[in-house]
């Protein structure tokens, strides 16, 4: 058998069993990444509170909407858990409710509407180790409506119920 022929099958061997072994583990890959993100979620429920505190404080720091200050946040009970799709990180989306004030001098004085609550949704995200927010808001979309608006950016992930959780 000539060097080239043996060297041709030598190639053809090993990549047949690099392509067998990407085929065996992906089973067990995308296992870690379901307990991954399972153990994510779970961290997400336990954090929560904190997590909301500071989301109100940044969000309410960014100065937006322009002449009206947050004077209360309700937080909906349901995650909406998507990844970006460029860095994949986890992301967990929450309907909220965010009522205002008026700021003196803001222009926003003699709105009406200032008064009333406005739908939202808070953005939280995982760097791989833990849960952090920068106070990123969108405003009038629910949870799974931003994941379909920012489709390009975003994709759904399931849901798995956490220990002690119908």
């Amino acid at each position: 058998m000539s060097l080239a022929l043996t060297l041709v099958l030598v190639f053809c061997t090993a990549a047949l069993a690099g392509v067998a072994t990407a085929i065996a583990s992906r089973p067990m890959r995308i296992a870690r990444q379901s307990e991954r993100i399972a153990r994510a979620q779970r961290d997400f429920h336990r954090q929560r509170e904190p997590l909301e505190a500071k989301f109100i404080e940044l969000a309410a720091s960014r100065g937006k909407p322009r002449g009206l200050r947050w004077v209360e946040v309700d937080f909906d009970d349901d995650v909406v858990y998507a990844r970006d799709r460029r860095s994949r990180q986890l992301k967990a989306l929450v309907a909220i409710e965010v009522s205002f004030e008026a700021v003196a001098g803001g222009g926003m004085e003699d709105v009406e509407n200032v008064a009333k609550a406005k739908a939202a949704t808070a953005e939280f995200i995982h760097d791989g180790v833990r849960w952090m927010t920068d106070g990123k808001v969108y405003f009038n979309l629910a949870p799974s409506a931003t994941v379909k608006y920012l489709a390009t950016d975003m994709e759904l992930v399931a849901e798995r119920p956490a220990a002690g959780r119908a």
